[in-house]
């Protein structure tokens, strides 16, 4: 019904160095085909305690009943996003901010802006409090908050671009053309599809990160629509990690709680 991941972890890339991109000091000369264990490696740098915001808007997602990542997944994505210095970032699925904040606060820290941020939420009361998340961290400025339904932005966003390109007018798409970094969230049995739709607005050297969904255990019976959806759904991401295996590098990285997963066009 459903394959392991294990045999589409086990590729080997071998290409040539990395082109200049916005890496940190001490990656620049990481061959590309190791950029990704690189970047996916514990930074002992980095302190380990949750952001103090993050740690209240954690809280807040304890009493609303919502799921985040684990804090092993975040604290290596954080590690991850300050090694790779990116100067623009897309977030897709960001809820009402908690890896938002672990974002922001290593931009903080180290003084650093994004040009742009955006934050991608289907819900608008959502989209209201991550517009008070960015007010708190003076990032309002460069960054914004698209509401809609993932899907449906990239579709328009491409229509957009076709526009822009045939006629004078200016394109009205919220996206940038490209991002350096961009980090997918969404439910398991979507994450493949919307990985697949969002890989095309990275830049040359730019990394897409998220978790791998849930695999599904046991027998499901064929009328359960919802175990059916989880099972069509990783048999979707198996597709899909051994497809982009032939245009992208691919890095597993397990953790407590989750699998960080991340892409390099190669």
């Amino acid at each position: 019904m459903f394959e392991s991941s294990a045999t589409a972890r086990g590729a080997r890339v071998d290409v040539g160095p990395l082109e200049p991109s916005p890496m940190s000091h001490e990656g620049e000369g990481v061959d590309r085909s190791e950029i990704l264990s690189y970047l996916l490696a514990k930074d002992g740098d980095q302190p380990r305690d949750e952001p103090q915001i993050a740690a209240n808007i954690h809280e807040q997602l304890q009493h609303m009943g919502l799921a985040t990542w684990s804090l092993s997944v975040l604290r290596r994505l954080r590690d991850a996003f300050a090694k790779q210095q990116p100067r623009s970032l897309l977030e897709v699925g960001s809820g009402i901010g908690h890896r938002s904040a672990w974002i922001l606060d290593v931009l903080e820290r180290a003084d650093r802006q994004l040009s742009p941020y955006t934050l991608v939420e289907q819900g608008g009361k959502f989209g209201v409090i991550l517009q008070r998340l960015l007010n708190r961290y003076d990032a309002l400025a460069w960054s914004s908050v698209v509401v809609g339904e993932p899907m449906q932005l990239v579709a328009e966003h491409q229509a957009w671009k076709i526009a822009s390109a045939t006629d004078s007018a200016h394109s009205q798409t919220p996206f940038a053309e490209h991002y350096d970094a961009i980090i997918v969230d969404g439910p398991s049995p979507n994450r493949a599809s919307l990985v697949e739709t969002y890989l095309p607005l990275l830049s040359s050297n730019g990394i897409l990160y998220t978790v791998e969904p849930d695999m599904p255990t046991g027998e499901v019976a064929e009328e359960d629509e919802e175990g059916m959806a989880l099972v069509n759904g990783f048999n979707a991401w198996i597709e899909l990690v051994g497809a982009t295996q032939e245009t992208h590098h691919v890095a597993f990285m397990p953790l407590f709680g989750g699998t960080l997963v991340a892409w390099l066009p190669r």
